[in-house]
Protein backbone atom coordinates (compact mmCIF):
# COMPACT_ATOMS: atom_id res chain seq x y z
CA UNK A 1 0.00 0.00 0.00
CA UNK A 2 1.05 3.65 -0.38
CA UNK A 3 2.97 5.64 -2.93
CA UNK A 4 4.47 3.50 -6.01
CA UNK A 5 5.63 4.01 -9.18
CA UNK A 6 6.33 2.86 -12.68
CA UNK A 7 8.52 3.78 -15.56
CA UNK A 8 6.42 4.17 -19.05
CA UNK A 9 7.73 2.86 -22.49
CA UNK A 10 9.55 6.71 -22.77
CA UNK A 11 11.19 6.68 -19.80
CA UNK A 12 8.68 9.12 -18.05
CA UNK A 13 8.37 7.93 -13.88
CA UNK A 14 4.63 7.83 -13.30
CA UNK A 15 3.42 8.35 -9.71
CA UNK A 16 0.43 6.63 -8.20
CA UNK A 17 -0.90 5.43 -4.72
CA UNK A 18 -2.39 2.15 -3.86
CA UNK A 19 -5.07 1.22 -1.14
CA UNK A 20 -7.63 -1.11 -0.17
CA UNK A 21 -7.05 -4.81 -0.36
CA UNK A 22 -4.65 -6.03 -2.43
CA UNK A 23 -7.38 -9.22 -2.90
CA UNK A 24 -9.84 -6.53 -4.08
CA UNK A 25 -10.61 -6.02 -7.93
CA UNK A 26 -8.48 -3.27 -9.20
CA UNK A 27 -10.05 -0.29 -10.19
CA UNK A 28 -7.81 2.32 -11.59
CA UNK A 29 -8.18 6.20 -11.42
CA UNK A 30 -7.32 8.60 -13.64
CA UNK A 31 -7.92 11.93 -13.08
CA UNK A 32 -8.46 15.01 -15.13
CA UNK A 33 -6.80 17.90 -17.22
CA UNK A 34 -5.08 19.61 -14.30
CA UNK A 35 -5.51 17.42 -11.48
CA UNK A 36 -3.71 14.86 -9.73
CA UNK A 37 -4.14 11.67 -8.00
CA UNK A 38 -5.64 13.53 -5.13
CA UNK A 39 -8.55 14.60 -7.40
CA UNK A 40 -11.10 12.04 -5.94
CA UNK A 41 -11.12 13.04 -2.30
CA UNK A 42 -13.14 10.82 0.50
CA UNK A 43 -14.86 8.90 -2.77
CA UNK A 44 -11.37 7.08 -3.35
CA UNK A 45 -11.53 6.27 0.31
CA UNK A 46 -15.18 5.20 0.16
CA UNK A 47 -14.10 2.85 -2.95
CA UNK A 48 -10.91 1.18 -1.25
CA UNK A 49 -12.89 -0.59 1.81
CA UNK A 50 -13.37 -3.21 -0.86
CA UNK A 51 -11.20 -2.87 -4.31
CA UNK A 52 -8.36 -2.38 -4.58
CA UNK A 53 -7.27 1.52 -5.41
CA UNK A 54 -5.11 2.74 -8.17
CA UNK A 55 -4.95 6.26 -8.56
CA UNK A 56 -2.65 7.69 -10.86
CA UNK A 57 -1.37 10.94 -11.03
CA UNK A 58 -0.89 11.64 -15.42
CA UNK A 59 2.34 12.25 -17.01
CA UNK A 60 2.72 16.08 -16.15
CA UNK A 61 0.82 15.86 -12.77
CA UNK A 62 1.06 15.73 -9.46
CA UNK A 63 4.65 13.98 -8.57
CA UNK A 64 5.00 11.74 -12.39
CA UNK A 65 7.76 13.39 -14.50
CA UNK A 66 7.08 16.19 -17.13
CA UNK A 67 8.26 15.18 -20.27
CA UNK A 68 7.17 17.35 -22.76
CA UNK A 69 5.69 14.86 -24.63
CA UNK A 70 1.86 14.96 -24.63
CA UNK A 71 0.45 14.25 -28.03
CA UNK A 72 1.08 10.89 -28.61
CA UNK A 73 -1.67 8.42 -27.50
CA UNK A 74 0.72 5.62 -27.72
CA UNK A 75 2.95 7.30 -24.90
CA UNK A 76 -0.39 7.84 -22.92
CA UNK A 77 -1.18 4.40 -23.36
CA UNK A 78 2.06 2.87 -21.83
CA UNK A 79 1.46 5.05 -19.31
CA UNK A 80 -1.37 3.00 -18.00
CA UNK A 81 0.26 -0.18 -19.14
CA UNK A 82 3.16 0.66 -16.85
CA UNK A 83 1.29 0.64 -13.81
CA UNK A 84 -1.12 -2.22 -14.68
CA UNK A 85 2.48 -4.14 -15.33
CA UNK A 86 3.86 -2.71 -12.39
CA UNK A 87 0.81 -3.94 -10.45
CA UNK A 88 1.18 -7.12 -12.05
CA UNK A 89 -2.52 -6.40 -13.19
CA UNK A 90 -2.97 -8.92 -16.49
CA UNK A 91 -7.04 -9.39 -16.16
CA UNK A 92 -9.86 -7.99 -14.43
CA UNK A 93 -9.00 -4.21 -14.12
CA UNK A 94 -11.29 -1.45 -14.04
CA UNK A 95 -10.29 1.90 -15.49
CA UNK A 96 -12.36 4.89 -13.71
CA UNK A 97 -11.58 7.91 -15.99
CA UNK A 98 -12.60 11.41 -15.16
CA UNK A 99 -12.89 14.17 -17.71
CA UNK A 100 -9.31 13.94 -19.81
CA UNK A 101 -8.56 10.74 -18.40
CA UNK A 102 -11.40 9.19 -20.86
CA UNK A 103 -9.14 10.20 -23.41
CA UNK A 104 -5.86 8.71 -21.95
CA UNK A 105 -8.41 5.19 -21.01
CA UNK A 106 -9.40 5.26 -24.74
CA UNK A 107 -6.03 5.60 -25.66
CA UNK A 108 -4.83 2.65 -23.43
CA UNK A 109 -7.82 0.48 -24.83
CA UNK A 110 -6.78 2.00 -28.35
CA UNK A 111 -3.58 0.31 -28.38
CA UNK A 112 -3.66 -2.24 -25.82
CA UNK A 113 -6.85 -4.03 -26.05
CA UNK A 114 -8.80 -5.01 -23.43
CA UNK A 115 -7.46 -8.34 -22.18
CA UNK A 116 -5.83 -6.79 -18.83
CA UNK A 117 -9.29 -4.82 -18.62
CA UNK A 118 -12.69 -6.13 -17.54
CA UNK A 119 -15.01 -2.81 -17.54
CA UNK A 120 -14.61 1.33 -18.14
CA UNK A 121 -16.15 4.12 -16.64
CA UNK A 122 -16.41 7.37 -17.66
CA UNK A 123 -17.55 10.07 -15.18
CA UNK A 124 -17.80 14.00 -16.62
CA UNK A 125 -15.63 12.47 -19.54
CA UNK A 126 -14.69 12.16 -23.31
CA UNK A 127 -13.15 9.39 -25.19
CA UNK A 128 -11.17 11.68 -27.54
CA UNK A 129 -9.98 15.40 -28.25
CA UNK A 130 -9.95 18.11 -30.99
CA UNK A 131 -11.39 20.55 -33.08
CA UNK A 132 -14.53 19.21 -34.90
CA UNK A 133 -14.08 15.84 -33.66
CA UNK A 134 -17.53 14.09 -32.45
CA UNK A 135 -18.31 13.81 -28.77
CA UNK A 136 -15.33 15.85 -28.09
CA UNK A 137 -17.18 19.85 -27.48
CA UNK A 138 -15.40 21.75 -24.54
CA UNK A 139 -18.07 23.07 -22.63
CA UNK A 140 -19.32 27.00 -21.77
CA UNK A 141 -16.75 27.01 -18.45
CA UNK A 142 -13.78 25.70 -20.29
CA UNK A 143 -14.08 28.33 -23.31
CA UNK A 144 -14.26 30.85 -20.90
CA UNK A 145 -11.87 29.57 -19.00
CA UNK A 146 -8.87 28.87 -22.12
CA UNK A 147 -6.77 30.71 -22.49
CA UNK A 148 -6.23 32.49 -19.31
CA UNK A 149 -5.54 29.23 -17.71
CA UNK A 150 -2.29 28.59 -19.98
CA UNK A 151 -0.87 32.01 -18.21
CA UNK A 152 2.22 31.88 -16.63
CA UNK A 153 1.24 34.67 -14.69
CA UNK A 154 -0.25 33.96 -11.31
CA UNK A 155 -2.32 35.95 -11.05
CA UNK A 156 -4.24 35.56 -14.38
CA UNK A 157 -3.96 32.29 -14.04
CA UNK A 158 -5.78 32.22 -10.68
CA UNK A 159 -8.92 34.58 -12.34
CA UNK A 160 -9.20 32.32 -15.46
CA UNK A 161 -9.59 29.03 -12.92
CA UNK A 162 -12.02 31.06 -11.01
CA UNK A 163 -14.41 30.81 -13.96
CA UNK A 164 -14.82 27.41 -13.28
CA UNK A 165 -16.91 28.37 -9.92
CA UNK A 166 -18.42 25.10 -8.48
CA UNK A 167 -18.04 22.72 -11.87
CA UNK A 168 -16.01 20.79 -10.32
CA UNK A 169 -18.09 19.79 -6.81
CA UNK A 170 -21.79 21.32 -7.34
CA UNK A 171 -22.87 23.33 -5.50
CA UNK A 172 -23.43 24.12 -1.58
CA UNK A 173 -20.74 25.99 0.91
CA UNK A 174 -19.97 22.99 2.33
CA UNK A 175 -17.91 21.60 -0.72
CA UNK A 176 -15.59 24.88 -0.35
CA UNK A 177 -12.72 22.67 0.98
CA UNK A 178 -12.75 20.14 -1.97
CA UNK A 179 -13.15 23.41 -5.05
CA UNK A 180 -10.02 24.66 -2.46
CA UNK A 181 -8.20 21.43 -3.13
CA UNK A 182 -9.10 21.21 -6.78
CA UNK A 183 -7.87 24.58 -7.66
CA UNK A 184 -5.17 24.19 -5.86
CA UNK A 185 -3.73 21.26 -7.63
CA UNK A 186 -4.45 22.80 -11.58
CA UNK A 187 -2.56 25.61 -10.15
CA UNK A 188 0.46 23.20 -9.23
CA UNK A 189 0.06 21.95 -12.80
CA UNK A 190 2.83 23.44 -14.97
CA UNK A 191 1.23 26.33 -17.56
CA UNK A 192 3.27 24.75 -20.17
CA UNK A 193 1.26 21.06 -19.37
CA UNK A 194 -2.02 22.79 -18.75
CA UNK A 195 -1.23 24.21 -22.66
CA UNK A 196 0.07 21.23 -24.40
CA UNK A 197 -2.87 18.99 -23.55
CA UNK A 198 -5.25 21.11 -25.66
CA UNK A 199 -2.83 20.96 -28.64
CA UNK A 200 -4.04 17.71 -29.23
CA UNK A 201 -6.35 15.78 -31.63
CA UNK A 202 -7.84 12.30 -31.66
CA UNK A 203 -10.53 10.72 -32.64
CA UNK A 204 -10.80 7.47 -30.69
CA UNK A 205 -14.57 6.30 -32.28
CA UNK A 206 -13.64 3.23 -33.83
CA UNK A 207 -12.09 2.49 -30.62
CA UNK A 208 -15.22 2.89 -28.97
CA UNK A 209 -17.02 0.83 -31.70
CA UNK A 210 -15.02 -2.08 -31.16
CA UNK A 211 -15.09 -2.44 -27.21
CA UNK A 212 -16.02 -6.05 -26.05
CA UNK A 213 -15.98 -5.16 -22.51
CA UNK A 214 -19.25 -3.62 -20.20
CA UNK A 215 -18.89 0.40 -20.07
CA UNK A 216 -20.37 2.37 -17.94
CA UNK A 217 -20.72 6.59 -18.35
CA UNK A 218 -21.34 9.03 -15.49
CA UNK A 219 -22.58 12.09 -16.48
CA UNK A 220 -24.12 15.52 -15.28
CA UNK A 221 -26.57 17.06 -17.44
CA UNK A 222 -25.57 20.47 -16.30
CA UNK A 223 -21.88 19.71 -16.46
CA UNK A 224 -20.32 23.02 -18.20
CA UNK A 225 -16.59 22.05 -18.21
CA UNK A 226 -17.71 18.48 -20.63
CA UNK A 227 -21.21 18.83 -21.96
CA UNK A 228 -23.27 15.43 -21.48
CA UNK A 229 -23.54 15.29 -25.19
CA UNK A 230 -19.65 14.37 -24.68
CA UNK A 231 -21.20 11.25 -22.46
CA UNK A 232 -23.84 10.35 -24.85
CA UNK A 233 -21.60 9.84 -27.93
CA UNK A 234 -19.58 6.80 -25.55
CA UNK A 235 -22.91 5.23 -24.82
CA UNK A 236 -24.26 5.58 -28.25
CA UNK A 237 -21.08 4.64 -29.89
CA UNK A 238 -20.35 1.19 -27.23
CA UNK A 239 -21.96 -1.87 -28.14
CA UNK A 240 -24.03 -2.42 -25.11
CA UNK A 241 -23.20 1.01 -23.17
CA UNK A 242 -25.02 1.76 -20.27
CA UNK A 243 -25.29 5.81 -18.98
CA UNK A 244 -26.83 7.51 -15.80
CA UNK A 245 -27.31 11.10 -16.74
CA UNK A 246 -27.73 13.09 -13.54
CA UNK A 247 -30.01 16.11 -13.75
CA UNK A 248 -28.49 19.21 -13.45
CA UNK A 249 -25.67 17.81 -12.13
CA UNK A 250 -21.70 18.94 -12.90
CA UNK A 251 -18.37 18.19 -13.67
CA UNK A 252 -17.18 16.17 -10.23
CA UNK A 253 -20.38 13.69 -9.59
CA UNK A 254 -17.68 11.83 -6.99
CA UNK A 255 -17.86 15.28 -4.99
CA UNK A 256 -21.21 16.49 -5.45
CA UNK A 257 -22.82 13.64 -4.22
CA UNK A 258 -20.61 10.87 -3.07
CA UNK A 259 -22.74 8.51 -1.73
CA UNK A 260 -24.15 8.42 -5.45
CA UNK A 261 -21.16 7.80 -6.89
CA UNK A 262 -19.76 5.02 -5.01
CA UNK A 263 -22.98 3.24 -5.20
CA UNK A 264 -23.61 3.65 -9.07
CA UNK A 265 -19.42 2.63 -9.58
CA UNK A 266 -20.08 0.07 -6.87
CA UNK A 267 -23.14 -1.99 -8.22
CA UNK A 268 -21.73 -1.99 -11.83
CA UNK A 269 -18.42 -3.25 -10.52
CA UNK A 270 -20.27 -6.17 -8.39
CA UNK A 271 -22.15 -7.19 -11.47
CA UNK A 272 -18.64 -7.99 -13.39
CA UNK A 273 -18.60 -11.19 -10.82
Amino acid sequence: MGIRDAVSADGTTIVYRVTGPETGRPLVLLHGWAGNLRCWGAAADDLAQRYRVIAVDLRGHGYSDDPGVYDDPKAWAADVAAVLAAESIDSGAVLLAWSYGGIVATDYLATYGTGAVAAAIYTGSLAHIGPGVPGAATGPAMDKAIPGVFEESAGRAVRAFAVFGNANTGPGEDKGVDAQRLFGGSLATAPSVRKALFYRTIDNTETLRALDIPVLVLHGTADPVVPADNGRYIVDNVPGARGSFWEDAQHGLFIEDRARFVAEVSEFVDALD
